[in-house]
């Protein structure tokens, strides 16, 4: 299937690695969103989101700890995991849409971006839900 992209509003999404961010990006693609991981976690430049790619609405999707090493089985310290969070912080202030993931499922944490889209008129490309 080719992508049909809206360009008109860049969505940003940020978070702690395993919070969801590649898969919740690669769902708004498919309903024709503009969607963008933003590595500001690794980053020490607090504002970096702000910087790089520009986008007109900010999604923090957060994760425990617990979630973050069991859902990728990853070697993280509780450390280096609290860095992220730190790093985080500034994006975390400024986003327009705040979601835990721990207790939801993929679909319904689309479900709910979605919803918070739709509420705000973020337009999307309605071929792409046709094709």
């Amino acid at each position: 299937m080719v992508e049909k992209v809206n360009h008109s509003i860049i969505i940003g999404v940020v978070g702690p690695c395993s919070a969801g961010k590649t898969t919740l990006i690669n769902a708004l693609k498919q309903y024709g969103y503009d969607a963008h991981h933003i590595a500001q976690e690794h980053s020490f430049v607090p504002e970096m989101w702000q910087k790089i790619t520009f986008p007109q609405i900010l999604i923090y999707l957060d994760v425990s700890y617990e979630q973050c090493v069991q859902r990728k089985f990853l070697s993280i310290t509780r450390e280096e995991f609290e860095d992220e969070i730190e790093r985080l912080q500034h994006a975390r202030q400024h986003a327009d849409f705040y979601i835990h993931t721990d207790y939801f499922t993929k679909e319904e944490v689309l479900e709910k971006v979605l919803k918070y889209l739709r509420e705000r008129e973020i337009p999307f490309d309605p071929q792409v839900l046709a094709d």
